[in-house]
């Protein structure tokens, strides 16, 4: 199994026009944070789990020419914006693209995807295949896939458990249930938005906090602020079992 990081940042994140901040000037590459979004290569599929507003720019950088399914972790505009750039893939393989999501997600793709989905729809406009998942584990394309329910402040957002990886994004909860879910897990990836703390994602020491009770081999942090600061000074604050995750990072498990 190999896992892309394809954007670790948040639109938080995002440099701002005129801004000097130390990481907005870094010229350190591992600065340079698109929104975030993941790439996993599981016994010859492709899968990404949600497709931000550089869903495109993306999967171009990293020449991700195959692409088998798409996994969402909840509806917000940061993590699906990018998905009528499916329609590339449409063409290449000549396929709907089937599209995982629990029903709040598929129901707010429809409201923003709407001309693809409607009776008469143009043509070239993206073609997507809707599976509504719920807290079930789901097959797709002979792949096992755990949901690990998590709440953002009042929304609940799923995680996605394969094999003994665990991926979770924009929380700042994480229930005993779900814990119980990541058990025995070897490489976790989770949020760390910033130092200081925030109402719906954990902050660095929360997010080492969770590392610690999960007890993974290796802990990669995501979803970035500027605010948290340059990864080469972070990454010296952190254990050895625990990382900044980067735009481009490829890990195999």
């Amino acid at each position: 199994m190999k896992v892309t990081f394809l954007g670790t940042g948040t639109s938080q994140g995002v440099p701002v026009i005129g801004c000097q901040c130390e990481v907005c000037t870094s010229m350190d590459y591992r600065d340079k944070r698109l929104r975030s979004s993941i790439h996993l290569y599981i016994e010859g599929k492709n899968f990404v789990i949600d497709t931000g507003p550089d869903f495109r720019q993306q999967m171009l950088r990293e020449q991700i020419n195959k692409l088998d399914a798409v996994l969402f972790t909840h509806g917000h505009k940061d993590h699906i914006a990018g998905l009528d750039d499916v329609r590339a893939y449409n063409f290449l393989h000549n396929m709907d693209m089937p599209v995982y999501g629990n029903k709040d997600v598929l129901n707010q793709l429809q409201v923003e995807f709407h001309y693809a989905f409607g009776e008469h729809r143009y043509p070239g406009t993206p073609q997507m295949l809707l599976h509504e998942i719920s807290e079930e584990e789901f097959d797709t394309h002979g792949i096992r896939f755990t949901p690990l329910p998590v709440m953002h402040f009042k929304l609940p957002v799923l995680g996605f458990r394969v094999n003994d990886f665990c991926y979770i994004t924009d929380a700042n909860y994480i229930p005993d249930s779900t814990y119980e879910k990541m058990k025995g897990t070897k490489v976790l990836v989770l949020n760390a938005l910033q130092r200081e703390k925030h109402i719906s994602h954990f902050n660095l020491h929360e997010a080492l906090d969770v590392a610690t009770k999960v007890g993974a081999e290796q802990t990669y942090f995501i979803h970035i602020s500027h605010k948290l600061g340059q990864h080469k000074r972070i990454e010296k604050e952190l254990p050895n079992s625990v990382a900044l995750a980067y735009d481009g990072l490829t890990i195999t498990i």
